[in-house]
């Protein structure tokens, strides 16, 4: 899903294209959070309606709320059939669940606390996934105006740009990435802090949290980064990422070392499969539940 000519601009996809069924979706997609990002970008040096949902630290706006209403509304009116993951529904109630059936999952704004701090790290995330295979994803990064986005069997980009991940395999020699999760009890953090000592204690070169997921695993698919890894996270966080990371030629895995489950709450992504092993070795499980769970 290569944008061309004027970032991220794109043709209507020809009707009954059915060598390329998604292509129509993935390009509304592109169209809905580049719009979505200029009403982030607007808002975000303006004062905010803040609200807490999950802990002192699950912030939510009236802006995530409007931009959800936003990208949800324009895909149903278009695809009326589809279903629907979204943040802020989840948190109200909706059902989360991942059918066989053509399915949006979607994160209006992910940095949701950076976005009430002024923090230039925010990014609106949609993935797309049928017959519970992720089939492309997209995520803008608002304040740099940067859109990264990853088509199954057709590569990923930021901006015209291919992306490719590292191939360090020595933890000797990667920088990683990770966030820290909602929860803040002090077994948590107990947790949290350990697997950081693990990775360090290992000689990693660094840890860097920016407070956005989709974007600090952006950047491990532009090679920024080595490894990525956190308990805590959502679906709506890793599923436009995850087809990034996988075409950008990373890995994506379970934080036991197995395949990645999306409801998990859980995830490992690398630019190889020894580094995103030798993480699930060092890491403790920090327990979040699952999203599917009622």
């Amino acid at each position: 899903m290569k944008p061309s000519g004027e970032q991220g601009a794109a043709a209507p996809a020809a009707a009954g294209d059915n060598d390329d069924p998604w292509k129509e979706c993935a390009e509304v997609a592109v169209q809905l959070a580049l719009r979505a990002g200029q009403v982030i970008r607007k808002a975000f040096t303006e004062e905010k309606q803040v609200s807490t949902k999950t802990s002192a630290a699950d912030l939510v706006t009236e802006t995530d709320h409007f931009v959800e209403n936003l990208i949800v509304s324009a895909l149903k009116e278009k695809f009326p059939s589809h279903r629907f993951i979204a943040e802020e529904a989840t948190a109200a109630g909706s059902e989360c669940v991942l059918s066989a059936s053509p399915t949006w999952i979607i994160d209006p704004v992910d940095g949701t606390c950076n976005f009430v701090h002024r923090f230039p790290t925010v990014a609106v995330s949609i993935g797309f996934a049928v017959n519970q295979e992720l089939e492309f994803g997209v995520i803008y990064h608002c304040i740099e105006e940067r859109l990264y986005t990853g088509r199954r069997g057709q590569g990923a980009y930021c901006n015209d740009k291919r992306l490719q991940v590292t191939k360090v395999t020595d933890i000797s020699k990667a920088l990683i990435l990770t966030e820290i999760g909602p929860k803040r009890d002090p077994e948590t953090l107990k947790l949290f802090l350990s697997n950081m000592e693990r990775l360090l204690r290992a000689q990693a070169h660094g840890i860097r949290v920016i407070g956005s997921a989709t974007l600090a695993l952006c950047h491990l698919a532009s090679g920024a980064a080595d490894a990525y890894y956190q308990f805590g996270l959502h679906c709506w966080d890793l599923a436009a990422a995850t087809v990034i990371i996988r075409e950008a030629g990373g890995v994506v895995i379970d934080t036991s070392g197995g395949p990645l489950d999306l409801m998990s709450c859980r995830v490992i992504a690398a630019g190889t499969q020894e580094m995103a092993a030798f993480i699930a070795q060092q890491i403790q499980t920090i327990h979040y539940g699952r999203d599917d769970e009622s």
